[in-house]
């Protein structure tokens, strides 16, 4: 038994970015590792241990025994407890075993990828011990990988794909929980149609509609006279998605038109992670 075919391209994507942020921390000298990144309170050799630890956890390595500093301002959630723990036990590593530990947990991630057989359904531990099924775990894997290359390219100077398969896994997981935000966490109105027109490496045109009894539904088709047009670029749409950026620093790539109160509170609505 091999890979399940509907789990193929999580891993593609997963083995995509993770091999790209080598790319990008392996030649880097010691100073580059301590430049901060979009990540809130996060620096690039902070990101990398993210990295290492979510995927260390998903090999079912125990975690590290470690007391977290008192003064970590960007750490105000049991969540956020939890994930900085492999982030703080490595703040003291050097670039050399930072860049040597990277390698080493792909090379033992990517065979255990290679050699996965089991059910995409079946439930496994993912990242924060939540249970949830593999299929899951390994998409939220790829979005996660993903979004944190894209922090290490902006914060190094070094754009770039933008429209890989990590993207795409992105777009699919922005976009299932779009209606959600439309109609609940921003509260349009019932009998409102909300259109985004996302241009750039990855684009889509999408309408959500929210039902008379307020409930939300995305598909593809333009809507007539909708409440509000959000038009703007992939990237901004990610960076707003994963509460890179606020609304107010990138209103000039943003351009909105119909109710702007309501499209003001979809844009802070977007924000799904950090």
């Amino acid at each position: 038994m091999s890979l399940h075919p509907s789990l193929q391209s999580y891993a593609d994507a997963w083995t995509h970015s993770v091999e790209a942020i080598s790319e990008l921390v392996t030649p880097l000298a010691e100073g580059e590792w301590s430049r901060a990144t979009p990540c809130p309170g996060w620096s690039v050799r902070d990101i990398v241990s993210h990295v290492i630890g979510v995927d260390c956890e998903m090999l079912g390595d125990p975690r590290p025994i470690h007391t977290l500093p008192r003064d970590l301002y960007h750490v105000q959630t049991e969540a956020q407890r939890y994930t900085e723990v492999q982030v703080d036990v490595r703040r003291h590593h050097t670039a050399p075993e930072m860049a040597s530990e990277l390698e080493y947990t792909i090379i033992r991630r990517s065979r255990q990828l290679r050699n996965e057989s089991r059910d995409p359904e079946t439930i496994v531990r993912g990242p924060r011990a939540v249970e949830e099924t593999l299929e899951f775990a390994l998409r939220r894997r790829a979005f996660d990988i993903w979004a944190h290359e894209q922090d290490l390219r902006w914060a190094l100077g070094k754009p770039g794909n933008l429209d890989s398969p990590g993207a795409h896994v992105t777009r699919d997981m922005l976009l299932a929980v779009l209606s959600k935000i439309v109609a609940k966490d921003a509260g349009a109105p019932p009998n409102s149609a909300v259109v985004f027109d996302v241009h750039g490496p990855v684009e889509f045109l999408r309408t959500v509609r929210v039902d008379a009894e307020g409930r939300g539904t995305i598909d593809g088709a333009p809507s007539l006279g909708p409440a509000v047009t959000l038009a703007l670029d992939w990237e901004t749409y990610v960076r707003l998605s994963c509460g890179r950026v606020t609304p107010e620093a990138v209103a000039d790539r943003v351009k909105i038109e119909g109710d702007q109160d309501l499209a003001s509170a979809i844009l802070h609505a977007l924000v799904i992670t950090h």
